[in-house]
């Protein structure tokens, strides 16, 4: 899918995890090992008339040193046994600024930060309690358990309307003729444990329809399960709610004393199940074994009112006739105010809830017109539309904690398979693509959420972004895609699992810096945002230039200023074009023989982006050991105009490509395949007809233009002009929804590239390539020079047109798409996408990216 690779694995904690001792649930100040002193050889000293007592301590403290020597000869600390690649970068932590802890850090503690399911709640720690909504959907005639989200359960709508990604949201599902509305309310009181205390609302309605006799009565099932596995003690052994609201509670060290209790002016019927285990991914196919077996035996669907001993998780089956609303209201610290319990439960729910949501609700409204001021340029169907946008793009952020899985190189000596090895336990507090298809953290993708997401709120933005910088190992390598904890493996193949440490993923999160320093430099931000935002920089910096070093090092080309994406694979035999995962593009077409002799264009791009920004921050923080300057000098190479054209630039066809060993005449054909002795298979094999040479590739595409996007070209060059042909041509990238990622005059357009490898960025339209096409465009139409004038239709077209297509999907679907189909203009892919295609509400908006340095300017110079 998007994140490059995606598309083929579709098939916090009170303290940061600390890397080095991986005791993740201590909160305490961490610290660097200092590397230990090797031991030097001293010459004999003669030592006359030493006073005794110095003698005797100078005796000691040999012993302790020699002790030491031996400790350590013996038993290796933890860093020396690590291997390089899965050893954390020795810099202090950038979530452990001390603008992350304290109020900032409780306020973020509980949340919906499970994005994977219908409805969840955990705090941000590495083992929490988890809460979490599943229902009982009626489809044919027959009985689904719903749960996770996946698109064959067949919702013909999900997703948050209002979410601020902090202590309020709403959402509403339509499953069938049911529809369910949950609501998410935070409050932090002064008799509230740590993190506060918190509220569901849930409503369920129904459409008049056939199965009126199936839907009158709804099952609810909600639950709340302790990682740690501490037992939850049932408020009763008999759940009459209009006598005893009381569902569950227990106790933990983060929140202190807790209960969860269950309110409703409706008639419920409340059923329970207890189980001892420590996993909860597979906790909807044991709910469905327990009213399997209750089905069986007395007919009907109803928990049996049972625990295992001393249980963990507690499923409370919540029945009644459509329609029905019940509210959930969790409070900690519950032992020391348990006089205030009753009131404070009653201000969670009931009318006290429905002020509290409705004052929620007015407040993301009038944020929302006061940070994207849409009124005046959008249509109240588009306002819709990009409160959904920006809404799902912040109640999809989650929370996760594990360990990747990374693949080592092949080892001859130990057979052809590949190695693997851990990752340290880390923690990632992330945007995540699509609830659905991805609800992981994709690096890549990160960058395009943050420029949404800085300008709803700063704090959140830079939390995130630091919980990525972390992730940095030793050599500046940060994983592209994070599947950490059990829920998150359970949604990917085994084989997509590892990561692969030569591999990069494009450096985006200097879209969002760049952004940043930008508004500092203009004063955009408060005095108090501008201070937080200095400090985070100069923490993450150290980090920044060892990642664009890993780059530098890692992708480099054989010409000076060149680089390529590694991980291609140059033995494949089923691959029409070898895929680039890494770049993000998947399929994109390169050369056609992968070798160390490609320039790849958009990577070179991104490196400019990486040295630009990283020049600029080091200007900002006046950093005096040279690296600013080094970076300045590095941005003036890559944005050098005459250097770029003669790499990259094709005067026949007016378009900038790519450059490799590369022949046109490739093609998939059936073969038959002989499959031991008894049968034979066909499978499209890939077929070369000619001999690749090195050249220009000549596939015009999203690639294509991004020497536009980093605004490299001068605006009175003859080149911006033909930019300009490509965009605006209908046979090549223009279409009436956006421009298509490959050109139609393109031999591989819409070309499957493999048997089961339908065209993914072979043709249709994708959000952040457009968005940042259209920044480019904005550019363009501002810079005096011929072409302005018809960058700005261009710019106008291509927004009005990008804009009414997503919001007619959405309005038509109630989805925001992953990508649109370049013929009709359809949603394609993964649905509930709001991951970048929440980029339309800054297109909406027109807040766009300015250019820290103009390098055209700086080449005439």
């Amino acid at each position: 899918m998007t994140g490059g690779g995606r598309r083929t694995a579709r098939s916090r904690t009170k303290s940061s995890a600390d890397a080095n001792s991986g005791d993740e649930d201590q909160e305490k100040p961490r610290f660097q090992k200092h590397a230990r002193k090797k031991a030097r050889n001293h010459s004999s000293i003669r030592i006359f008339n030493v006073d005794l007592k110095f003698m005797l301590g100078l005796s000691v403290f040999s012993c302790f040193v020699i002790l030491f020597f031996i400790y350590n000869l013996i038993k290796p600390d933890e860093e020396s046994q690590r291997p390089r690649v899965v050893t954390p970068f020795p810099a202090p932590k950038v979530v452990d600024l001390p603008q992350f802890q304290g109020e900032h850090k409780e306020s973020l503690y509980w949340g919906t930060y499970r994005p994977h399911v219908y409805f969840g709640i955990r705090a941000r720690t590495p083992r929490s309690l988890i809460a979490g909504l599943m229902w009982i959907g009626v489809k044919d005639g027959g009985y689904f358990m719903r749960h996770v989200c996946q698109d064959s359960d067949g919702l013909s709508k999900y997703g948050w309307t209002h979410h601020n990604g902090r202590d309020f949201g709403r959402q509403v599902l339509v499953d069938q003729d049911m529809t369910l509305e949950t609501s998410f309310l935070k409050l932090n009181g002064a008799s509230s444990g740590y993190g506060g205390d918190w509220a569901v609302r849930v409503e369920v309605q129904s459409e008049k329809s056939g199965n009126e006799e199936q839907l009158r009565s709804g099952h609810l099932f909600f639950y709340l399960a302790d990682e740690d596995e501490k037992p939850l003690s049932l408020g009763g052994d008999t759940l009459a709610i209009q006598e005893n609201s009381l569902l569950t509670s227990g106790s933990r060290m983060d929140v202190g004393s807790w209960q969860l209790h269950l309110k409703s002016l409706d008639d419920l019927e409340v059923h329970y199940s207890g189980f001892r285990t420590p996993y909860i991914h597979n906790l909807s196919d044991l709910v469905q074994e327990n009213l399997a077996i209750q089905a069986r035996k007395y007919g009907r669907l109803q928990l049996p009112d049972r625990a295992d001993d001393y249980p963990n998780i507690l499923v409370f089956q919540i029945s009644a006739r459509i329609p029905f609303k019940m509210d959930i209201a969790f409070v900690s610290g519950t032992g020391l105010n348990s006089s205030r319990v009753e009131e404070r439960v009653s201000s969670l729910t009931g009318s006290s809830l429905t002020s509290k949501l409705k004052e929620k609700q007015r407040e993301f409204d009038t944020n929302f017109e006061k940070k994207f001021n849409l009124d005046s340029k959008i249509d109240s169907e588009s306002i819709v539309a990009g409160k959904a946008a920006i809404g799902n793009m912040l109640g999809g952020i989650g929370y996760f904690y594990g360990q990747s899985k990374i693949a080592l190189p092949i080892d001859s000596n130990l057979g052809t398979h590949e190695n693997y090895i851990s990752y340290w336990p880390a923690e990632l507090y992330t945007a995540v693509p699509s609830r659905s298809f991805f609800p992981r953290g994709f690096l890549w993708d990160e960058g395009f959420h943050q420029l949404l997401i800085w300008r709803w709120d700063i704090h959140i933005s830079l939390d995130i972004i630091g919980h990525w910088l972390d992730l940095m190992n030793i050599d500046g390598w940060i994983p592209r895609e994070q599947i950490l904890g059990a829920e998150a493996l359970s949604k990917v193949p085994e084989e997509f699992i590892p990561q692969h440490p030569s591999n990069g993923n494009p450096p985006t999160l200097f879209l969002v810096l760049h952004d940043l320093v930008d508004g500092l430099m203009k004063d955009k931000f408060t005095s108090a945002e501008s201070i937080e935002i200095s400090s985070f920089l100069e923490r993450a910096f150290v980090r920044l230039e060892a990642w664009f070093q890993w780059f530098q090092t890692t992708q480099s080309g054989k010409e000076t200023g060149s680089y390529y994406w590694h991980g291609r694979d140059n033995k494949t035999t089923r691959e029409l074009n070898p895929k680039t995962l890494s770049s993000g593009l998947d399929d994109y077409p390169r050369a056609s023989h992968p070798s160390v002799d490609e320039r790849h264009l958009d990577l070179r791009c991104w490196m400019l982006l990486a040295a630009d920004c990283l020049h600029s921050v080091a200007e900002l923080l006046k950093k005096e050991n040279g690296s600013g300057k080094e970076y300045g000098t590095t941005a003036r190479l890559l944005s050098d105009f005459e250097v770029l054209n003669q790499m990259h630039f094709d005067d026949a066809y007016g378009a900038y490509f790519d450059y490799g060993y590369h022949t046109e005449k490739v093609r998939l054909s059936w073969k038959e395949m002989n499959v031991g002795h008894s049968y034979a298979t066909r499978e499209l094999v890939r077929e070369v007809l000619g001999n690749p040479e090195l050249r220009l590739v000549p596939h015009i595409g999203y690639v294509s233009l991004f020497p536009f996007m980093r605004r490299i070209i001068p605006s009175e060059s003859w080149i911006l002009e033909k930019q300009l042909d490509l965009i605006s041509n209908r046979s090549i990238l223009w279409t009436d929804f956006g421009l298509r990622s490959l050109s139609k005059t393109s031999a591989l357009y819409m070309k499957r590239n493999t048997e089961h490898d339908p065209p993914y960025w072979r043709g249709p339209i994708w959000m952040n390539m457009n968005y940042m096409i259209l920044s480019a465009l904005h550019h363009y139409s501002k810079e005096d020079g011929p072409y302005r004038e018809r960058a700005r239709t261009i710019y106008d077209e291509l927004r009005r047109n990008l804009i009414r297509n997503v919001v007619r999907n959405y309005n038509r679907t109630g989805f925001l798409w992953e990508q649109y189909d370049q013929k009709n203009g359809k949603g394609k892919g993964a649905r509930i996408f709001t991951g970048w295609t929440s980029l339309v509400v800054l297109i909406m908006a027109e807040t766009y990216s300015e250019s820290l340095v103009d390098f055209s300017q700086i080449m005439r110079m």
